[in-house]
């Protein structure tokens, strides 16, 4: 899928063209954003913009000499997105190439960011004029959604919270599985900020003569920055979560073993006087008295009672 957009009056359009004019609109709009693109599309568009476009294997490459570059087409920067899948958070890499007059994107599925950003200019509310203008503009808009990620991971983590350290009836194995579940979100979201800080550093070498990346590519790095601390703050206090919620586990299962060890000595006296009246010798002067029975029958009872009222005093149970 090819989607077309140009700047007029300041602002991001979006072009609807039809298959006719494809030749045209890929000549001369400002932003080309090429998704799951087909062989033939990315055929035509090699041709007209004489440029080659990444390849899936390409952009996944993690060293910075592949992922930030230079070359006749134009810069090219490819950087993670956040994107959510069976309510599971995961990662994937858009190829941004940066030429003097047209923005070009590759990637591979559709994203919020871009989806909010067709949104946004829909409705009139992107200001740019060039293409480095869009895409630092992008850039600070993906900051922005991860910090709102954040926010949501951080309201997740004090309801798990509340639940462990205030309530009493709580799962908690059902509360690590949630933990573990933000753990991982949080460590994609952390891994995002880490490859845009880096996409933000080459940037900011290649464009620190524009007006563009004047103003935005500071305020960038800040929030960036903000943004690393916090997700910090959250793995120490999911680290913190996960060990209170083990320690609740093992007190519960040293409770449950504490009361099987009690029970085994209460037991134990009964069970060895019965075993004891239990033996088949000839000589047993209990046998033929008459409260032999009951004799037995208290003894194991107070051979019983004894290690629990003991048990009971000392504050063991």
């Amino acid at each position: 899928m090819l989607r077309f957009f140009g700047f007029a009056d300041g602002k991001l359009v979006e072009h609807k063209l039809g298959d006719k004019l494809l030749d045209y609109a890929i000549s001369h709009t400002g932003w080309i954003d090429a998704q799951d693109t087909s062989d033939e599309e990315r055929e035509r568009l090699e041709v007209l913009l004489h440029t080659e476009l990444p390849e899936s294997d390409d952009v996944e490459e993690i060293e910075s000499s592949a992922r930030y570059f230079t070359d006749s087409s134009g810069i090219h920067v490819h950087s993670l997105f956040v994107t959510q899948s069976e309510g599971r958070m995961d990662t994937t890499t858009v190829a941004f190439i940066l030429q003097a007059d047209r923005l070009i994107t590759v990637r591979e599925q559709e994203l919020a960011d871009f989806r909010l950003l067709r949104m946004r200019a829909r409705r009139g509310q992107v200001e740019v004029r060039t293409p480095r203008h869009l895409l630092l503009t992008m850039f600070e808009q993906k900051v922005e959604n991860l910090a709102d990620t954040i926010e949501d991971l951080h309201h997740e983590l004090e309801v798990i919270s509340h639940k462990v350290l205030e309530e009493t009836d709580t799962d908690l194995e059902s509360a690590i599985d949630d933990l573990a579940a933000l753990e991982d979100s949080n460590g994609k979201v952390r891994l995002c900020l880490m490859d845009t800080q880096r996409s933000i550093s080459f940037l900011q070498r290649q464009l620190r003569d524009t007006q563009a990346g004047q103003e935005i590519i500071p305020e960038v790095i800040r929030d960036i920055d903000t943004l690393m601390s916090h997700t910090t703050f959250l793995f120490d206090k999911i680290n913190f979560l996960m060990g209170t919620t083990q320690g609740f586990i093992n007190i519960e299962q040293n409770k449950i073993i504490k009361m099987f060890s009690i029970a085994a000595v209460v037991f134990l006296p009964p069970t060895l006087v019965a075993s004891l009246y239990g033996m088949n010798f000839r000589v047993m002067p209990e046998l033929d008295w008459v409260f032999g029975y009951p004799m037995a029958i208290g003894l194991m009872i107070l051979a019983g009672v004894t290690p629990y009222w003991f048990f009971k005093r000392k504050g063991w149970m």
